[in-house]
């Protein structure tokens, strides 16, 4: 039987409507449109009843927001790159339709399973979350406004660890070791490890480097010196530099796996080190100026 597709894009984009045209025409041709979201409205994920597939047009940004939204589903998401980077969103609309047989009709499809976080915010003496989000790039805690060093206690696996004094920490997946943990000096780590990356955030100290942790383990810090007295912003948890919420003086996050995996259809033409060569320029030589 060929696939039912939901679509998730944004119609108030040109390129992700223009998209949208071609992409449909391509399912209906070869499969089954089973219906369409906007990519924006992301509270609530709609009734997936008997869809086989979602594909989502846009850029990384989209596509982690989606996978956010339809963690519990267990529908394999395949994203369309309209974006810059497209390091996460491993196909373009020129694959798609080279694909599409296989990809929206009965064909077979090859899916790989991207661990994600949860992370949780308790207030102090409570041990009720009064806040709790997922994120399969990483957990962000910012310094903020008025960007004072905050200060964070950290446990894993209930062993006390370091104090870290500087502008805050990144709990990350495999899948987000590439995006702000890389650039925060943190190790890539490859697809299929079972691992947790935590990186400071220009620490306070020489001594405090990057640590990989197992996948299973819990971390929990606390909130001991944040930036609380700004009008807005302050010391922030941030799940994949889109869904935030304040931490207040005392607050403990905890972070850990999620049961929930997400899955994404995989394409055969793009390995992860080619994807890591081409997007992030991996160890490329410095390029030499003419005379």
């Amino acid at each position: 039987m060929t696939r039912r597709v939901l679509f998730a894009y944004n119609p108030e984009s040109d390129e992700a409507r223009s998209a949208a045209v071609r992409v449909r025409s391509l399912v209906e041709e070869h499969g089954h449109l089973a219906g369409e979201v906007h990519s924006l409205e992301t509270d609530d994920a709609p009734e997936l009843d008997g869809t086989d597939l979602i594909v989502v047009l846009g850029g990384d940004g989209t596509l982690l927001s989606q996978a956010r939204r339809f963690a519990d589903r267990d529908v394999p998401l395949l994203g369309v790159n309209l974006g810059r980077l497209g390091f996460m969103a491993e196909f373009d609309l020129e694959t798609v339709e080279q694909l599409a047989p296989e990809l929206f009709g009965d064909g077979p499809i090859e899916t790989h399973s991207l661990g994600m976080l949860r992370a949780e915010v308790f207030t102090a003496g409570n041990d009720s979350a009064r806040f709790s989000g997922l994120a399969l790039n990483e957990a962000a805690i910012n310094a903020g406004f008025p960007f004072r060093m905050i200060e964070l206690g950290m446990r894993i696996d209930s062993t006390p660890g370091p104090i870290i004094a500087g502008d805050g920490l990144l709990v990350s997946t495999p899948t987000g070791s590439t995006a702000y943990n890389v650039s925060a000096g943190g190790p890539i780590v490859a697809p299929g490890v079972e691992a947790l990356t935590i990186t400071p955030i220009a620490v306070h100290t020489l001594s405090f480097r990057p640590i990989v942790v197992p996948g299973a383990s819990v971390i929990e810090i606390e909130a001991r010196r944040v930036n609380t007295d700004a009008p807005v912003g302050g010391t922030t948890l941030v799940l994949d530099g889109q869904v935030q919420t304040p931490l207040r003086l005392g607050d403990r996050i905890r972070i850990s796996g999620n049961a929930r995996r997400a899955r994404f259809v995989r394409n055969p033409e793009v390995g992860f080190w080619e994807t890591v060569i081409q997007k992030l320029h991996w160890a490329a030589q410095p390029r030499m100026r003419g005379g």
